[in-house]
């Protein structure tokens, strides 16, 4: 068994290593939190709270009670949004059609937005909760004819177990999500046209199912593998529609996929422990990815008595950096991190700020 996992680590290690060679579009992930931002991206090892449900349902096992979550919003913004709005003044962030005319100021700059909550309870080998978010990213070419536009607007039921074998050193968990989602994938959408969503953007609803396993050694630092696989057999958006919008498309097909890390949680005194990992995404569709740096991810976390936690990454070339303060009701969370929007050729950074706020019961 031990021999196994070292050879298992040593596996991934090499594929993250030497797995790297350009597509010029971010990827985005159904969900990504400040906590695994602010340590590079890197989630599905070291999840162990309410996000296990969206993150890794394996990790559903690691909960030591039950608890609640009520409130809480997280909200982001990339570097240049401020400059954005200095130049036109918008309402609505996530509104393609409000913030056009500041794209149009700022041209072949990048613009990020996004918003989201995660009311949920959880506990060991069981969750449940409702996930809503709001994403916009959005770039006006240099002759200001076409928007590179993304945006997307789900709201999801998720259901989530987990079954734990030989003590809890292996996890099995899945999870469903019924999903309502509002898209626009667009790299090439006229900016004389309409930018209504009513107009431009595709919706439907979708059944999507993930499921993952964790392999954890008794040893000292307690060593974990774990994989992913995400959207089982593909999820399509053809299940219904014109629940929030009425379109003549529905939204893209997601693939089937895996993700995969290692990790170790290190216990330094009573009051001080730390977890380091490492992750890679998309193994069965990393062939659609020329730039597989956009796939590599690693992070530690020191946490002190559970109240305050520092984290640090790498994310896609780029440094990541978090804090949190926590304690028995409240959670204030804020990261920032680079995100990959260029090629190999010509990397661009999208350097992103992230903050939490969560009241839980």
């Amino acid at each position: 068994m031990k021999r196994i996992l070292w050879i298992a680590l040593i596996q991934i290690f090499f594929v993250m290593a030497f797995a790297y060679d350009a597509n010029a579009r971010e990827r985005h992930s159904f969900y990504s939190g400040v906590r695994c931002l602010g340590m590079g991206g890197a989630c599905i090892a070291v999840t162990n709270d309410e996000t296990a449900l969206l993150v890794n349902p394996a990790a559903l096992g690691k909960l030591r009670d039950f608890y609640g979550t009520i409130i809480d919003p997280e909200v982001e913004f990339g570097y240049q949004t401020q400059g954005f709005y200095g130049e036109k003044t918008f309402a609505n962030p996530y509104s393609l059609e409000d913030v056009a005319p500041a794209l149009d100021k700022k041209r072949s700059a990048y613009y990020h937005a996004k918003a989201q909550v995660f009311p949920s309870f959880v506990g060991r080998n069981f969750g449940i909760g409702l996930y809503g978010n709001y994403l916009l990213d959005a770039e006006m070419s240099n002759d200001g004819s076409t928007i590179d536009t993304y945006y997307r607007n789900d709201l999801a039921f998720v259901l989530g177990f987990n079954f734990r074998f030989f003590d809890g050193r292996i996890k099995l968990g899945f999870n469903t999500k019924l999903i309502n989602r509002i898209e626009v994938d667009n790299p090439s959408l006229s900016s004389t046209g309409p930018l209504s969503y009513s107009s431009i953007a595709s919706e439907g609803v979708g059944l999507s199912t993930d499921v993952g396993l964790i392999l954890s050694a008794p040893w000292q630092y307690l060593p974990t593998i774990t994989a992913v696989v995400r959207d089982v057999g593909g999820t399509s958006f053809d299940q219904s529609h014109g629940v929030r919008l009425d379109t003549a498309t529905r939204p893209n097909l997601v693939k089937q996929d895996v993700d995969v890390a290692a990790a170790i949680f290190p216990i330094h005194t009573n009051y001080l422990r730390s977890s380091w990992t490492v992750e890679y995404r998309g193994l069965l569709t990393s062939g659609d990815e020329p730039d597989k740096a956009k796939l590599l991810h690693a992070g530690m976390e020191f946490n002190f008595g559970d109240v305050f936690f520092f984290r640090a990454g790498y994310n896609q070339r780029y440094w990541t950096a978090g804090m949190e303060l926590s304690s028995e009701r409240f959670q204030w969370q804020v990261a920032s991190y680079g995100e990959e929007v260029g090629t190999v050729d010509t990397p661009k950074e999208d350097r992103r700020y992230t903050f939490k706020f969560a009241y839980r019961f």
